[in-house]
């Protein structure tokens, strides 16, 4: 009897494994047949936000000073001594070479005793005029004699005005043979060395000295945004400007619209502008070339996605966004503006909506996806 219900117990426990095992591996293959019949698609998406898309008028600008200023000597002469060291920061008025002075001290010199001598002739014949005078009253003297010294007054109150200029042109020389510097900014490199005979008429000149700070940028826009341009400069006359590298990834500077050109290149079909930027912090050079980018127009509270999530087909353009069952759905939209990567929807997404970005070859109607969350491109500010 003990044997037999042993044998009972091993043959119960075996009918309820079998029957456990087998209910187990039906469910697997439902849920397997499910999944293969539903595979997930893997794909990247981004929820749509609410936000300010900017609108610019990108080129491909230059580097421009507001002077740049050849300093040359005004005087023939040594050069004595250079008062600057290449790439310098100088300001107006600071000197920056002198010149040998001693040959325009002596003309001076020379110039002050020719009119001191010329003074004391003047004195003398004003005295001899105001005698003749007397003379002539008494009808001594002829009235010839009395015109004759009357004119050699005039005559050397004349050469007297001479003399005065030859002793400021004396004094102009004297200054001129110490440079100073006509504006504020860099120094370059050195172009004569002291102990140089340099001239008024050289070529070359000492240095050259660029303004750096403001400085400007003049880009080129086709003429097909000029209407943007001027609806914009309506509203504002200092549209911002800003400066990038030419990866056009990262930003130099920051400044403004100055102006204009005031015709249109026939030969290209463009037309000139020039932003000011203080570059307090020298991140422009001269001749620098930099990417310009114009604001133009800002488009508030705009629904924001990324271009890659647009997609178009025959029946207009639409957005695959993603339910809260994992399925996608297949949604029309109407796009109102696009600035780079970013697109502002003026119909048919609302904010929070999760539109599929990449993977979208694999989609259709009603596909279920697992989602891996993207980020927003650049180009646009939420608030």
């Amino acid at each position: 009897m003990q044997r037999w219900r042993l044998w009972l117990v091993l043959l119960a426990v075996a009918i309820i494994g079998i029957y456990y095992f087998s209910g187990r591996n039906s469910t697997d293959s439902a849920a397997v047949s499910t999944a293969m019949a539903h595979p997930s698609v893997p794909v990247a998406a981004v929820p749509a936000k609410l936000g300010d898309l900017n609108q610019y008028i990108s080129a491909i600008g230059t580097v421009t000073p507001y002077n740049t200023v050849t300093v040359k000597s005004r005087v023939d002469g040594q050069l004595m001594k250079v008062n600057f060291t290449e790439g310098q920061i100088v300001k107006a008025g600071d000197l920056l070479a002198e010149i040998d002075p001693r040959p325009y001290q002596v003309q001076l010199t020379q110039a002050e005793g020719t009119l001191a001598k010329d003074l004391a002739t003047l004195e003398n014949n004003k005295i001899l005029y105001a005698r003749d005078k007397e003379l002539y009253a008494q009808k001594v003297i002829a009235r010839q004699d009395l015109d004759n010294q009357e004119a050699l007054v005039g005559q050397y109150a004349g050469s007297i005005e001479s003399d005065k200029g030859a002793v400021d042109n004396a004094k102009l020389q004297l200054v001129y043979s110490q440079i100073t510097s006509p504006i504020t900014g860099r120094v370059g490199l050195r172009l004569v060395d002291p102990g140089n005979i340099i001239h008024a008429t050289d070529a070359t000149g000492l240095a050259v000295i660029t303004q750096l700070q403001p400085i400007a940028v003049d880009f080129s826009i086709p003429e097909d945004d000029l209407p943007n341009l001027e609806t914009a400069m309506k509203a504002n006359p200092q549209l911002p400007v800003e400066a990038f590298d030419r990866d056009f990834k990262h930003k130099l500077a920051s400044g403004s619209l100055l102006t204009t050109d005031n015709q249109i290149d026939q030969s290209t079909g463009t037309i000139k502008l020039k932003a000011a930027f203080p570059n307090e912090d020298n991140s422009l050079f001269p001749n620098q070339f930099v990417n310009a980018r114009l604001l133009v127009n800002t488009i508030p509270k705009a629904i924001l996605i990324p271009a890659a999530g647009l997609q178009r087909s025959q029946q207009g353009s639409f957005v695959y966004v993603v339910k809260p069952d994992k399925t996608v759905e297949m949604r029309p939209v109407t796009v109102g503006a696009s600035q780079g990567d970013v697109i502002a929807i003026s119909k048919g997404l609302q904010v929070g909506d999760v539109v599929v970005t990449d993977g979208v070859d694999k989609l259709q109607q009603g596909s279920h996806v697992s989602v891996q969350t993207a980020a927003l491109p650049p180009g646009s500010t939420t608030p």
